[in-house]
C-alpha cells in the first residue's frame, strides 16, 4: 500500500501493526476507509506466522475521531443501514483474528475510533487519548457495535450514562472504570504495545489462540456452558508437540522454543 492509502499495514515478523492513515481527517472512517481496514484483516488472517496485531492511528491527535460526519450527513436511511453493516461486519473480522488485536489509542477515540478500539483483545491508552460515544449529539447511536461491545467491557449501567450523554473519558477516567488496560506516556505508547506483542509471542501460539476463541465464545453464554468449552479447549492442548515443549522447557528449566517462533 502506498502512504496515501486509507490503512497502512507494516509487518516485524510475526507482529502486524494497522494504521488508519487519514490523519488530516482525523483518521475518520468512511466507506474507503473501512473498506480498506476490511481488506487488511482479510490478508492479515491468510498471513502465515502471524502472532499478534496492533492497531493505531496516523499522527499525533486521533487513533480514529470517528466515522466521517461530512460522509453521513447526506445518507439515506438505506445508505445508513448498509453503512452500519459495513463497520460491523469489518469490526466483527477484526475481532475474530485467531490472533490477539491490541488498541494503540495515541489521541481521540470517539464514536467509531472508540468501537474500532473495542473490537481489540485490549487497550492501551496514551496519556492524550480521549473516549466517548457522542452519536446522540448528531441525533443518532452508535452504529459500529457500540451499545453492545462498551456494555461488556464496563458494564451495562456506565455503558448507559456513557452513550445517553455522549460524555467524553480522558485516560486515566478509562483505566479507572476499565475501558482500557493501561495508560503510558504519549512518546511511549507504541513502544509499550510493542512490549506487551512480545510477551504474547514468548507463550505458546496455540495455547494463546484457543484462549482467545473460548474467551469470546463463552462471552455470552451461561457460565456452565462457557467452562465446558474451556474444559474441551484444554483437554486438546495435551495432543499438541507445544504442551510437551511447554512442560518439558518448564521441567528443564530453560526456555521453550515454540513451533513457528
Amino acid at each position: 500500500m502506498t502512504d496515501s492509502a486509507p490503512i497502512l499495514v507494516t509487518h516485524d515478523g510475526p507482529i502486524a501493526t494497522v494504521t488508519v492513515n487519514r490523519p488530516d481527517a482525523l483518521n475518520a472512517l468512511n466507506r474507503e476507509t473501512l473498506l480498506g481496514l476490511r481488506d487488511a484483516i482479510g490478508a492479515l488472517r491468510k498471513r502465515a506466522n502471524l502472532g499478534c496485531v496492533i492497531v493505531t492511528g496516523a499522527g499525533d491527535k486521533a487513533f480514529v475521531a470517528g466515522a466521517d460526519i461530512a460522509a453521513m450527513s447526506s445518507m439515506s436511511r438505506e445508505d445508513a443501514l448498509a453503512f452500519a453493516e459495513l463497520g460491523q461486519s469489518t469490526f466483527a473480522l477484526l475481532e475474530g483474528l485467531p490472533v490477539p488485536v491490541i488498541a494503540a489509542v495515541n489521541g481521540f477515540a470517539l464514536g467509531g475510533g472508540c468501537e474500532l478500539a473495542l473490537a481489540c483483545d485490549f487497550i492501551y491508552a496514551s496519556s492524550h487519548a480521549k473516549f466517548g460515544q457522542p452519536e446522540v449529539k448528531l441525533g443518532i447511536l452508535p452504529g459500529f457495535g457500540g451499545t453492545q461491545r462498551l456494555s461488556r467491557r464496563v458494564g451495562l449501567g456506565l455503558a448507559r450514562e456513557l452513550i445517553y450523554t455522549g460524555k467524553m473519558l480522558g485516560p486515566e477516567e478509562a483505566l479507572r472504570v476499565g475501558l482500557v488496560n493501561a495508560v503510558h506516556p504519549h512518546a511511549e505508547l507504541m513502544a509499550k504495545t510493542l512490549e506487551a506483542a512480545k510477551a504474547i509471542l514468548a507463550a505458546g501460539p496455540r495455547a494463546v489462540a484457543a484462549a482467545k476463541q473460548v474467551m469470546n465464545a463463552g462471552a455470552d453464554l451461561p457460565l456452565t456452558s462457557a467452562i465446558a468449552k474451556e474444559a474441551e479447549a484444554f483437554s486438546r492442548c495435551f495432543e499438541a508437540p507445544e504442551q510437551r515443549e511447554g512442560m518439558g522447557a518448564f521441567l528443564a528449566k530453560r526456555a521453550a522454543k515454540f513451533e513457528g517462533r
